[in-house]
């Protein structure tokens, strides 16, 4: 039987908290910088040319929160409205199954427990297909 989170079994308790879940945004963009240079190129950069500190920050709030852990995002930035905030950036299917390699490869590297990801993989990518703007 597939795992299904609870009030008590969350997929942020389960993954390990807020450390863990900024591991693994961190794991993530690294792998888009280093193997998605076209989503990377949709994100503010820093000097180095990597996805800048403001855009991990924000998103790792984004992720504990849409987890189920402290809806810290919501607090400081109001609702997600995912698609109205990325309305402007092209979402086709290369660009969304770019963001999925990438989350696939931060999970892999940070050994995600299976059925948690198993989860997330679905989860994930009813998300990036909702986000597509574009053929």
């Amino acid at each position: 039987m597939a795992w299904t989170p609870s009030a008590t079994d969350t997929p942020f308790s389960r993954l390990g908290g807020e450390e863990r879940t900024r591991r693994l945004v961190e794991t993530f963009y690294d792998a888009m910088d280093a193997h998605e240079p076209a989503l990377a190129k949709l994100h503010k950069l820093d000097e180095s040319g990597k996805v800048s500190r403001a855009s991990r920050d924000r998103f790792a709030l984004f992720l504990i929160g849409w987890l189920g852990g402290p809806q810290t995002y919501i607090e400081q930035h109001g609702h997600p409205r995912l698609r109205m905030r990325h309305g402007q950036v092209p979402v086709d299917v290369p660009m969304r199954d770019a963001w999925l390699r990438s989350m696939a490869r931060a999970m892999d590297e940070e050994q995600v427990d299976p059925e948690l990801r198993a989860f997330l993989d679905k989860r994930f990518a009813e998300v990036a297909d909702f986000l597509r703007n574009r053929p």
